[in-house]
């Protein structure tokens, strides 16, 4: 429940004078800022005990009784309800009272007192509360702040500081920053906009690094991995794929997702990347974080399995809950089917795993883009390819012949800093018929080396040699590859455009390198 609603209902609890409240937040100061709005809206002492001062007024921090130990807290109250009625204490540190503790015990047995002295006792806490204890009174929870109480906490954050502030934003971009820093309580949204402020300026590239900020707010969580974006990483080829994406990007600037919100539509959630090992599908889920500008994380499978009855269930939540705290982000779930397969486990294990994650798939409304990537489409469980699950299955197949020349271009820039002619593109691509992106990549990567390693002067036909001496994976997988291509016929979205010319070009290797290769 959002900070209102909660108010409204703790209000009504206790002038009812409910003895027993677990106010369940990780806010404690937010949690006593509510009680302290109700304290002086019913004109109502509420006495609150902290390790840190012991008993105090809430409303002018009149300390009452010095005592910081909680069993002491617990003998004040149990002493002055004696002789007291109509009174609400709240301890705010108390601990081990999940289980049938002689702490919980001594609080059950002083609730009881407070029934019949029409009083209440508030427990703030993050953890559970002994069952027991439970059942005398009622539970509620306050969640961490929406979009639109974020909005506020900005604004007023921001409030002192506005004649000196030299500003970019517009109200858009304040709408966009409250939707970056969901997930995170009020102090930490405050201490977020806090650092902007020591800056001096609201720039609108400080959008971009917000969404890499709750990065450090969060701890690593078992199968869940933080990775480190490359500076404008890319990718070759795969036109159909890009196209998508950035009309998708789109649908995530704040002032579309309000219409997609106000129309009932949910955000883009996702994509399955299948088809042939070595063709780009890992590069591609972190250059579509990098496209995005959005923190990308790993969720791996295989780290989630634990030994115990219910850990594994327990650790895919945890993953799945960190990758809603961090958004926006970018999931990247690498060779899904060695994950997800093995329904005929015997333990029941991976089945419950399944249905966990199409779960969350299905009702996630967190900013979590998910990039599934798959080798083998028929090891993947039927219902996660049913539609709906993601917003799109691509198949990426071998790369075309105007895909091979961008992406030889592109590793040749990269690892050998030259650029080489038209003409000896153009025999490479005939050269490399069959060759997966990957395979590309080793051939033109194990050039450099040999470069590097042996100081030598790069040629033409040193290129030409590297590729004609290159067995391309496909080759050890043909039956297999075709395979897969066609389960995709009718089933997938091709991720590149059919641009693939019948004209083959004639290999020429004997070209000036001088006019050939120019050194960047």
């Amino acid at each position: 429940m959002n900070y209102k609603e909660t108010q409204k209902m703790l209000h009504r609890y206790l002038v009812a004078r409910i003895p027993f409240l677990s106010f369940i937040t990780a806010e404690k100061q937010r949690a006593l800022d509510m009680l302290t709005e109700l304290s002086k809206a019913l004109n109502h002492n509420i006495l609150v005990h902290s390790m840190s001062t012991g008993i105090y007024n809430l409303v002018n921090g009149e300390i009452i009784n010095n005592e910081k130990n909680v069993m002491a807290a617990l003998d004040y109250i149990a002493e002055t309800l004696k002789t007291k009625e109509n009174q609400t204490f709240v301890l705010s540190d108390v601990s081990d009272i999940e289980t049938d503790t002689f702490t919980a015990r001594y609080l059950a047995d002083i609730i009881n007192t407070a029934d019949k002295r029409s009083s209440s006792i508030i427990v703030i806490t993050s953890d559970g509360v002994w069952t027991n204890l439970q059942r005398l009174g009622i539970s509620f929870k306050l969640d961490l702040p929406t979009e639109e109480e974020l909005l506020v906490i900005i604004k007023e954050t921001l409030a002192p500081y506005q004649i000196q502030l030299k500003s970019e934003w517009d109200e858009n971009d304040f709408k966009e920053v409250a939707n970056i820093l969901l997930g995170i309580s009020k102090n930490e949204a405050r201490n977020v906009i806090s650092t902007l402020v020591a800056k001096g300026s609201l720039e609108k590239k400080d959008l971009v690094d917000l969404k890499f900020t709750k990065d450090n707010l969060f701890s690593d969580i078992s199968g869940l991995e933080k990775i480190a974006l490359e500076e404008n990483l890319t990718f070759g080829g795969l036109e159909n794929l890009k196209d998508w994406l950035d009309e998708k990007h789109k649908l995530l600037r704040a002032e579309r997702k309000e219409e997609l919100k106000r129309r009932g539509i949910r955000a883009p959630r996702g994509i399955l990347l299948m088809g042939v090992p070595g063709c780009g599908k890992s590069l591609s889920a972190k250059a579509i974080a990098t496209r995005w500008q959005m923190p990308l994380y790993l969720l791996d499978f295989s780290t989630i399995q634990g030994k115990y009855v219910g850990q594994s269930e327990q650790q895919l939540k945890e993953a799945l809950d960190t990758a809603g705290y961090v958004s926006p982000c970018v999931l990247w779930i690498d060779e899904i089917e060695k994950g997800l397969a093995g329904t005929s486990d015997s333990t029941g294990v991976t089945n419950r795993l399944i249905g966990q994650f199409l779960f969350w798939l299905q009702e996630n409304r967190k900013e979590v883009f998910i990039v599934a990537t798959a080798n083998n489409i028929h090891d993947l469980p039927p219902e996660l390819l049913r539609k709906g699950r993601f917003d799109e299955i691509f198949f990426v197949d071998l790369p075309s012949e105007k895909e091979r020349f961008e992406i030889i271009s592109l590793y040749i820039q990269k690892y050998l800093n030259v650029k080489v002619s038209e003409a000896i593109l153009n025999n490479l691509v005939s050269l490399s018929e069959k060759f997966s992106g990957a395979d590309i990549e080793s051939t033109i990567r194990n050039v450099a080396y040999h470069v590097i390693a042996d100081n030598v002067t790069l040629s033409v036909e040193m290129l030409a040699d590297a590729f004609k001496n290159t067995m391309p994976t496909y080759k050890a997988s043909a039956e297999k590859v075709e395979k897969i291509r066609e389960w995709a016929k009718d089933k997938t979205i091709r991720a590149s455009k059919d641009e693939r010319s019948s004209e083959k070009k004639e290999a020429k290797s004997e070209v000036k390198i001088n006019d050939d290769i120019e050194v960047l």
